[in-house]
Parts: C-alpha cells; structure tokens; sequence
C-alpha cells in the first residue's frame, strides 16, 4: 500500500486518480487558446486601416480583444473550477436573468447596432444578452432532458419548446435572427442525443419550417435581413448591400490562394472593402492573408475542439454532463459552420459571430465559459 505524507496536499493529488485537475484535458484548452490568439491577431490586422475612419486609435481594437481573451480565461477557469452539477441548480436562475435582460434591451435602456435593438451600451463597450442566453438555454434545457428515461415524453419535449420559446419570441422582437438560428440548432441536437422519437423530432421539424415561413410572411423582418437570408440561394441576382458584402468577402478569400497574401498585406482587408470584417467576416482575414494554409489550420483547430467536447459528452458521468458538452458542442459546430459558410456564398448572411474569432466581448466570454463548462464536466467523469 502507498503511502501519503501527511500535510502534503500536493502528494496526495498526485496519487489520487479522481482528483478533477489530473484530468484537464490539455488539448481542448491548447485549441482553444490557439484560436483566441489568432483571432486576436486578425481583428488587429482587420482594423489597422481604420484610424481616422472610427475615431479609434489603431491598437484600440487589438487592446479590447486582449482584454476579452483575458477576462475570457479567468472566466473559464472559475466555471471549470466550481462543479458542473450545481450549475443544474443554478440553471433556472441564469436563464430568467437572461430573459430579464433581453426584455429590458428592446426597452429604450437598450441600443441598435446594424438595424437590430440588441445590444446595452456600457461606455465605449457593447453587451450583448442574447449571447449569455445562449449557455442560459444550454444549461436548463440539459437538466430538462437528463431524465433515465432511454425516451423523452411528451411532456419534456414540450417542456422545451417552452424553455427555447420565451428568449427565441423576445429576441425575434429585437430582430436577431443569426441567434435563433443558433438555438434552434442547439434545441435539435440536445433533443436528438437525449432520445427524442423520430416523430417528435418530425413534428418539430414541421412546426419550425411553418415558423420561418410565418416570420417571412408576417413582415416580422425587414428586407435588408430577407435579402441577407436569401442572397445565397440566388447570387446572381442583384441584391445591393448583401450582393456586395457577399462578393467583396468571396473576393478577398478567393485572393489569398494557397498562401495567402501574407500578414497585414491583404488588400481587401488594407482597403476596407469587405464591411464588417473585424467581426461577422473575420474569415476574410484568415483567407487573404494566410491563405489556404492558415483558413486549413484554422479549422483543423475547430476540429479539435468539436473532438475534444464530443469526447468529453461520451465519457462523462451523467446525463446532465453529456447534454451540456452536446449543447456547447452544437453552438459551435453551428457557428463555425454558418459564419464560414456565409463568407463563401453558401449559406445565409446572418450577424453569427467565428467563435473566439470575431472582435466583441459578449461572445468571446461567453464561448470561453462554455469550454469551461466542457472542462468541468471532463475533468469530473471519475468523481
């Protein structure tokens, strides 16, 4: 029998296989670390042109998402620290904060940014709720779901479409129709891995199909937005702002080639020809100027991330644990997928930020406190 010395923790820990921190998984913070790194070189290299145009200093953008990246680490450090499961406990009080905050910014104390009334203006900064209601919907949905049972009832499936249908009607009001897109995927891939029937997942399917042909038909968005949604259906035809956005980020991806044009030399992004591209096109960045190469190791990153967090839903302890990882794993997925995609015309322009990659604090904090999720529930499968 191995023994202890007494009065040294460190010792013990070293000799105790379920201590939760022998079981950090080093690849999934390496990952997501590369990533928040690069992104915080791309926004600095896609608003160095802006001085004078902004009234910014050109380090100022750089400066702000170092900050995030940092705040973004010391907060997923104390959500990873603390146990994944009293989250369970907290998840009802997360959740209607959340929608308390997305009902007082469509309230005048909120402000719009690009047509949509999303947003709280702190000083200089912005802070986005629909963001944090994502991780909110993510946690109380999977406490939902975690039930022995190998099939949800109907009860529980309805029981989410509640849970889902109070932040999704409030923020359709705002409109951010980029964000209900992302919860719709995490509501079907949650329901999917819980045990939804094949009918259940029909009927929602169904009813979310007669939802985006209601929000089309009632005028619940406006034509640049139906323009933004469809122009990748139909890119020939003319559709002025998101023709042009579209084109200008195709272009700047289609000249960086293999190697790209090389760091700070990308003429797209030195010109300022593709809009918006400190955020919703920060691929553009990748492309140009790194090329294939760099966009190639960019999502070879993500891939091992996606790796990392599904590992981390298979081997957990419980099903709450394997719900919140699926949850977070879907976020990503989504959004990687939808924000690259729209960059190279193949899938609608929406305002869904590169996850770790795109410039604004809301989303960087809250992809960080989710991998801190990930690493929680990880890191405590033997405890």
């Amino acid at each position: 029998m191995t023994s202890v010395p007494i009065g040294n923790p460190a010792a013990s820990f070293r000799r105790n296989p379920s201590s939760p921190w022998r079981h950090l998984d080093v690849a999934l913070v390496g990952a997501t670390l590369a990533v928040a790194f690069l992104g915080v070189l791309m926004v600095y290299s896609a608003t160095r042109s802006t001085v004078g145009v902004t009234g910014l200093a050109s380090a100022t953008y750089l400066v702000r998402q170092l900050i995030f990246v940092i705040l973004g680490l010391c907060l997923m450090t104390a959500v990873a620290f603390i146990d994944y499961r009293h989250y369970r406990e907290l998840a009802p009080v997360f959740y209607f904060g959340c929608a308390l905050m997305l009902l007082a910014v469509l309230s005048p104390l909120g402000v719009s940014v690009n047509g949509a009334h999303s947003w709280f203006a702190i000083g200089s900064f912005q802070v986005q709720p629909a963001e944090f209601t994502k991780l909110a919907v993510v946690l109380l949905l999977a406490g939902l779901c975690a039930t022995p049972r190998s099939e949800l009832d109907a009860r529980s499936v309805v029981g989410c479409l509640l849970v889902l249908g109070l932040p999704a009607g409030l923020i359709l009001l705002q409109p951010d129709l980029g964000s209900l897109m992302v919860f719709v995927a995490v509501l079907a891939a949650m329901l999917l891995v819980a045990g939804a029937s094949g009918r259940q997942l029909a009927v929602l399917a169904l009813i979310a199909v007669i939802g985006a042909i209601s929000v089309f038909q009632l005028g619940l968005i406006k034509n640049y937005q139906r323009d933004r949604l469809t122009y990748f259906a139909s890119p020939t035809a003319e559709r002025s702002q998101a023709a042009y956005n579209a084109q200008q980020a195709e272009t700047a991806i289609g000249a960086g080639g293999l190697r790209g044009a090389g760091l700070f030399k990308g003429t797209q992004t030195k010109l300022r020809y593709v809009p918006y591209q400190h955020t919703d096109f920060i691929f553009t960045v990748v492309g140009e100027e790194l090329g294939f190469a760099g966009s190639a190791t960019l999502l070879l990153l993500y891939a091992v991330m996606g790796w990392r967090v599904w590992h981390a839903a298979v081997v957990a302890r419980d099903g709450f644990g394997t719900l919140v990882c699926v949850g977070v794993l879907a976020i990503l997925l989504f959004q990687v997928f939808e924000n690259m995609g729209m960059t190279m015309g193949i899938m609608p322009i929406t305002g869904i930020p590169l996850p770790f990659m795109s410039y604004g604090g809301s989303s960087t904090l809250t992809m960080f406190a989710a991998i801190g999720l990930v690493l929680n529930v990880h890191a405590r499968r033997f405890s």
